[in-house]
């Protein structure tokens, strides 16, 4: 059972039906990516605890797969006591649904390096919050994906805006928000790390990406990084999975500094800027990485096949169904691919598709990535 049936549950799908997989995909609306490739699907709010129950128990599936944060996740420890397999366990899903209980785990517990931190829970809060961290920071509601409700503060007057974003655009029904001062960093990427039943922690070349309003705009694969600092993001990496149990792959995010590797977030699911995978950069991609570990079917390494890009392609019109022009002339691009999702709605700045392109190892990571920008800008939504 999948809950949450996005673009990324949709690949998970496609390759859980490739090992012979029975999948009912649920969401929150009909029609969700995952829905058109599922055996069933169901439609419902998942943070009502005694609907998530009742369609538990009335398909009574061997494995439950998150993939969004919006879940009543307190609840994933009596299905594994009933004896379902939750993905990657209770303890990860209930500790990285919400950013409070991950960033404490890895700073208070673990020890690992983060931003300096605050919580708020009401806009006199707040205030002081930003006056302890200091201006620029970041707000970010505990509960949300995709940049949704976060953002920066340079300004006095920023601050009640802010709380006010995070109110309106945060997932489920958490009234409580992160501060986080800035770090100067020189990068930032994604290591996919994948963590199995036999015991072996593997890791994912480093992808690089950049960001708008929050979200990803576009992914690469390999991001040239230090020695140094790939081994100290896999160190922390390794240990903060371990400490979350479970198996499965693990979209962690670090900013790389003059002074180091800083930890700042992780999702037990693939990740968005890992739709890069798609191209072809690894011997599997993240989906199928994340499916086999959560069958045991072991790997028993992660090889590097080529360079390759991601770019999003982006809704500019609000709630409509979505039309698609410039699709061939995209397809008529050199090394390349495309997805479109199948979402039923557009919204601004929605994700509507992703556009692809690679090239052999060695090749100017940068002219790939251009070229899947390229691509994306072809195709038209209206």
């Amino acid at each position: 059972m999948l809950l949450g049936s996005g673009e990324l549950g949709k690949e998970f799908v496609i390759a859980a039906k490739r090992l012979g997989q029975y999948v009912i995909a649920v969401d929150s609306y009909k029609g969700a990516p995952a829905m058109q490739v599922a055996d069933e699907f169901e439609v419902l709010d998942m943070l009502n605890g005694e609907a998530l129950d009742a369609v538990v128990n009335k398909h009574n599936p061997d494995i439950i797969v998150p993939e969004i944060e919006a879940i009543r996740t307190e609840r994933f420890y009596a299905y594994e006591q009933q004896g379902i397999h939750v993905v990657p366990s209770a303890r990860a899903a209930n500790y990285t649904m919400n950013r409070k209980a991950i960033r404490d785990l890895a700073s208070k517990e673990l020890g690992v390096r983060t931003a300096d931190y605050r919580y708020a829970t009401n806009a006199e809060e707040l205030h002081k919050a930003v006056a302890e961290v200091g201006m620029p920071c970041v707000v970010k509601p505990l509960m949300s994906s995709s940049g949704k409700g976060q953002s920066v503060i340079r300004l006095e007057a920023d601050i009640d805006k802010a709380w006010q974003d995070a109110a309106d655009k945060g997932r489920g029904d958490m009234a409580e928000v992160i501060v986080e001062a800035f770090v100067t960093f020189n990068s930032e990427i994604t290591l996919l790390t994948l963590t199995q039943e036999n015991g072996n922690t593997l890791f994912c070349p480093p992808i690089g990406h950049r960001q708008e309003r929050g979200d990803y705009m576009e992914s690469w694969q390999p991001c040239i990084i230090s020695e140094a600092h790939l081994k100290e993001a896999q160190y922390m990496a390794a240990l903060v999975t371990k400490a979350l149990t479970g198996t499965g792959i693990w979209g962690v995010e670090f900013f790389l500094a003059d002074d180091g590797v800083y930890f700042s977030e992780l999702s037990p699911r693939p990740h968005d800027t890992g739709m890069v995978t798609l191209a072809g950069t690894q011997n599997f991609n993240q989906f199928e990485l994340h499916l086999r570990a959560v069958l045991g079917i072991p790997i028993i390494e992660i090889t590097h096949e080529r360079a390759g890009a991601s770019a999003v392609i982006l809704s500019t019109v609000e709630k409509t169904v979505p039309q698609y022009s410039g699709i061939a002339e995209a397809a008529s691009s050199e090394k390349s691919d495309l997805r479109i999702f199948g979402k039923p709605e557009t919204r601004l700045y929605r994700r509507m598709g992703v556009a692809l392109a690679y090239d052999k190892t060695g090749t100017d990571i940068n002219s790939i990535t251009k070229r899947a920008v390229e691509i994306a800008s072809k195709v038209k939504i209206q």
